[in-house]
């Protein structure tokens, strides 16, 4: 179970897994034999923040206030961020979109850049594929990508409310945040990390997030299932 995480499992997750294929042991056992074969999970890291609050740009409710719990249905809630990606061409910016009841990844986009155009594209490929109703909520932080005329005026082109939390706050966005770390916990792209190339680094983010995080990475808000399975259940 710990290799096919990729070694980001610890015994928690090593232990749903195990409870979910009928093999009964308890979790501190787990524990302990992971650590005597020195077997442990990634732990999360800091990251460098990516967006520049807008001095001169209107001010927007923040319409979650923290609820990142996955109460509400799906495409009612989302949130999203950016972060950057070491390479040896320089730095890869992906930008995300998260539903917060599945914890999917329903949109992402990666650029050499930090234009406004990035998170238009993220939210773009969100809307597209998802199709949410009108009034849906998008919550970011205060980057000045979000803030943007142009940001706003594809938001309010498929019916999306705009949400921003307070600047330099990083709970009011925590669940964009959480994802980032996990990426780059588990993906290995940690501050150590150097890919090759853009090129390289994308194709690694394309299988980790839709070959792994979205289809079979178990999150411990959603009953230890993954976003997909979570969903399908919410579905049936």
């Amino acid at each position: 179970m710990h290799a096919r995480s990729h070694g980001a499992y610890g015994a928690p997750r090593v232990h749903a897994v195990l409870r979910r294929e009928g093999r009964g042991c308890g979790r501190r056992r787990i524990a302990r034999l992971m650590r005597q074969a020195k077997l442990s999970g990634r732990c999360h890291r800091r990251r460098t923040r990516t967006t520049i609050a807008d001095p001169h740009a209107g001010r927007r409710p923040d319409l979650l206030q923290r609820t990142f719990t996955p109460s509400a249905g799906l495409n009612a809630r989302w949130c999203g961020d950016i972060t950057y990606i070491a390479t040896g061409e320089g730095w890869l910016y992906l930008a995300t979109v998260i539903d917060i009841a599945s914890r999917k990844v329903v949109g992402w986009a990666t650029a050499d850049h930090l234009r406004t155009s990035l998170v238009v594209d993220a939210l773009t490929t969100a809307c597209r594929s998802r199709r949410p109703g009108r009034g849906l909520i998008f919550h970011a932080d205060r980057g000045c990508q979000y803030t943007s005329r142009e940001f706003a005026q594809v938001a309010a082109s498929f019916g999306v409310r705009l949400s921003t939390g307070r600047t330099g706050v990083c709970w009011d966005n925590a669940l964009a945040e959480s994802f980032f770390a996990t990426l780059k916990r588990e993906l290995g792209a940690g501050r150590q990390h150097v890919w090759p190339s853009r090129a390289v680094a994308h194709s690694a983010i394309f299988e980790f997030i839709e070959g792994w995080f979205n289809v079979h990475r178990l999150h411990s808000s959603l009953g230890y299932r993954s976003p997909t399975e979570y969903e399908a259940a919410l579905t049936a």
